[in-house]
């Protein structure tokens, strides 16, 4: 918990005398928004990774060397970065206070992030825009983008894949998404 300094109000003033220095008073800050728990997230996130593996093995293959590089995605509009370790087959979810230490970093918005997966739009152009910015170890970040590229993953398939009994009602769910917000939550063909 965090403790913030606040001046209380100051006493009215009277003609003739010096207002005195209001006195500090001690609260506790919430942080706002209030965060949930990162063990349940990272534990869904990791599940989501190792199906994404075993659906698609190519995607290691492809990395090559590069697969044991920790590369941290830092989604600046969510509210927190997740750290991608391929040959661990985790993804984990850190609080923008204690980031983890990465061999390279991908900064940008979320419709960047889904756009570049799915194709969307030229991972490139991405780039060379600023829509996306790297850091660190360039040749890791390049050949997770290659490797993305050539397993054309479909996030919504990715997660109807792993609700099991849940994919019905979850698949309407994630086209009322993708519509509502704009986001590219599946592979378009013929986006790109």
């Amino acid at each position: 918990m965090t403790i913030v300094k606040v001046r209380a109000p100051a006493r009215p003033y009277r003609c003739g005398t010096i207002p005195a220095a209001p006195p500090e008073i001690m609260l506790p800050q919430v942080p706002l928004p209030l965060l949930p728990p990162l063990l349940p997230l990272n534990l869904a996130l990791s599940r989501l990774m190792r199906g994404i593996v075993a659906r698609h093995p190519a995607i290691l293959r492809r990395l090559g060397p590069h697969a044991t590089a920790r590369i941290l995605l830092d989604v600046t509009d969510a509210p927190f970065p997740l750290l991608f370790e391929p040959a661990r087959q985790r993804v984990s979810a850190h609080r923008r206070a204690t980031l983890p230490t990465a061999d390279a970093v991908i900064r940008g918005k979320l419709a960047a992030f889904l756009a570049m997966l799915h194709g969307g739009v030229d991972g490139d152009a991405l780039f060379f825009s600023g829509a996306l910015a790297i850091s660190g170890d360039t040749a890791a970040v390049l050949a997770l983008r290659n490797a993305l590229d050539d397993a054309e993953l479909d996030l919504s398939e990715e997660l109807l894949a792993l609700s099991g009994r849940a994919a019905p009602v979850l698949q309407p769910a994630l086209a009322l998404v993708a519509r509502r917000t704009g986001l590219a939550l599946s592979r378009q063909e013929g986006l790109a």
